[in-house]
């Protein structure tokens, strides 16, 4: 995990793994060259982590129960979908401990999460508003006042802007000032009582896409037996269907698919061009017809297999 400044990537793993605050795994959706940047903090006991991607993508995350942790985009249209949720502006994600979720984009990603020790959050709001805020059972959607949600939005673009900033020196006194503004704000937006939470319906949907996601994890055959997995999960197919339009915006097959070129498009970005070929790299991850999958990568990347292989080696020219 970066510290304490930015670092950029080009690949969309490379990207999810440096994000550190959670297990990500990250599924591009559209075609073109992956471009990420990324931002991290610590100041105190806040961690600070502004995330911006240029092309839309489907991430499964996972977040470590060590830490409470609190999201939010800053795009001002609705492209952070969480959990089949479109959030406008300014509303803020708190999630469970060890929370995993579905978040996707339609669009460019320009995202923040804070994380804090549970027991820190507990002490600050009760020294704040004297009352005890703790990580909610089940993640869910706050939407603070404008005014709350501005002073929070500020602090931690001030907080971004100091460690984008290669060498700028802050102070030990103005670290501790900015981390208790950081944590003033983030109490007050916390402490919100117009709160958008997931309904009933939304929660079982959730459950059903971990199963979902814990049934695909254990699959490797080239095309998705829906029947069967349906029925592994314990769902009617359209009910499966219904989730994953909302949580993923495509159909159970084509998150299958796109799974699986994801991933084989991360194995020939790390190939030894002069000993791997595409056909080996596609029969590792089961694609047994190679002209289909070739159509297939292409129209998910916008370019051939043997072309993403050939850029490797351009690169180590």
């Amino acid at each position: 995990m970066i510290q304490n400044g930015m670092a950029t990537f080009a690949s969309p793993d490379a990207y999810g793994a440096a994000i550190g605050a959670a297990k990500v795994e990250l599924f591009i959706t559209s075609n073109g060259a992956f471009k990420g940047q990324l931002t991290h903090l610590d100041i105190g006991c806040l961690n600070v982590l502004r995330g911006r991607e240029n092309l839309p993508r489907i991430a499964f995350l996972t977040l470590p129960p060590a830490h409470v942790h609190i999201s939010f985009s800053t795009n001002r249209t609705r492209s952070l979908i969480y959990c089949g949720l479109g959030l406008n502006f300014g509303d803020l994600i708190f999630h469970s401990l060890g929370q995993k979720a579905h978040q996707r984009t339609v669009g460019e990603g320009d995202w923040y999460m804070i994380s804090l020790p549970p027991d820190q959050l507990i002490a600050c709001s009760k020294t704040l508003i004297g009352e005890t805020i703790r990580a909610p059972s089940q993640g869910y959607v706050l939407v603070p006042g404008d005014g709350a949600t501005a002073v929070l939005l500020g602090l931690v673009s001030q907080a971004c802007q100091l460690a984008e900033r290669a060498g700028e020196f802050i102070s030990k006194a103005g670290a501790a000032s900015l981390e208790r503004e950081l944590l003033h704000a983030l109490v007050k937006c916390l402490s919100t009582r117009h709160a958008g939470g997931l309904s009933n319906s939304r929660l079982r949907h959730a459950d059903i896409m971990l199963r979902f996601e814990e049934c695909l994890a254990r699959r490797s055959e080239p095309h998705l037996n829906l029947s069967e997995l349906c029925s592994t999960i314990g769902v009617p197919e359209r009910t499966l269907r219904v989730c994953c339009a909302e949580f993923l915006g495509v159909s159970p097959s084509r998150y299958y698919l796109l799974r699986r070129l994801n991933r084989a498009r991360s194995a020939l970005s790390c190939a030894d061009p002069e000993s791997a070929s595409v056909s080996e790299i596609a029969r590792n991850h089961h694609f047994t017809e190679l002209g289909r999958f070739a159509v297939a990568y292409r129209d998910a990347f916008g370019e051939t297999p043997s072309s993403t292989l050939r850029r490797v080696s351009n690169k180590a020219e």
